[in-house]
């Protein structure tokens, strides 16, 4: 990808938009992101998203600005890092300040209080579609072990009620491992 003005605009005003429009935290917007940045503008591969979105999720912090990040880092280096950056925190950065000037008024507010009921459902449903398109993804590549991984990964949690942070351990764990193992074997597992 070329480091132009142009290119670093579009990034900034995508994920600046992508952040100002967005309700329902990290899995939201990696779902808008990946149609953004892998549908629309075609600038990464799915491939390169789940990634992304896995790297995210696992390290410390709120996943849009790890995932935001990274996708600056991939697209355009430290400059696109900071640029996307920029773009994903301004828009909520803004909104609390103003939030926090009038506060009493919104925490007592009877239709602000349903209308972030009702946005629920549909930070619900986008949450969904995520899964749905992540795990679809793993499925068809129709390798046994990110399978086996992810079915696992889900019972811990929903079924043994076992803490995330040990399973993303756990996972972390098996996927430096499995990475090792397929370099000296000169397979690939995941």
């Amino acid at each position: 990808m070329k480091k132009n003005a142009a290119n670093y605009f579009k990034l900034f005003k995508s994920t600046f938009l992508l952040s100002a429009f967005t309700f329902g935290g990290g899995f939201v917007i990696i779902s808008l992101m990946k149609k953004k940045f892998v549908d629309t503008l075609g600038w990464l591969t799915e491939e390169e998203m789940l990634d992304i979105a896995a790297i995210a999720q696992s390290t410390p912090g709120a996943i849009a600005v790890n995932a935001s990040i990274l996708l600056g880092w991939r697209l355009m280096g430290p400059v696109g890092a900071l640029v996307s950056i920029l773009g994903t925190i301004i828009p909520p950065l803004v909104l609390l300040s103003l939030i926090s000037l009038v506060y009493e008024a919104f925490r007592d507010n009877v239709v602000v209080s349903a209308v972030l009921k009702g946005m629920m459902a549909g930070v619900c449903a986008v949450i969904f579609d995520v899964v749905i398109t992540m795990g679809s993804k793993i499925i068809k590549n129709k390798k046994i072990l990110p399978i086996i991984i992810m079915v696992g990964a889900f019972a811990a949690y929903f079924i043994l009620k076992v803490n995330i942070g040990y399973i993303i351990l756990f996972c972390a764990t098996l996927g430096a491992l499995t990475s090792v193992y397929d370099k000296k074997t000169g397979k690939e597992h995941i």
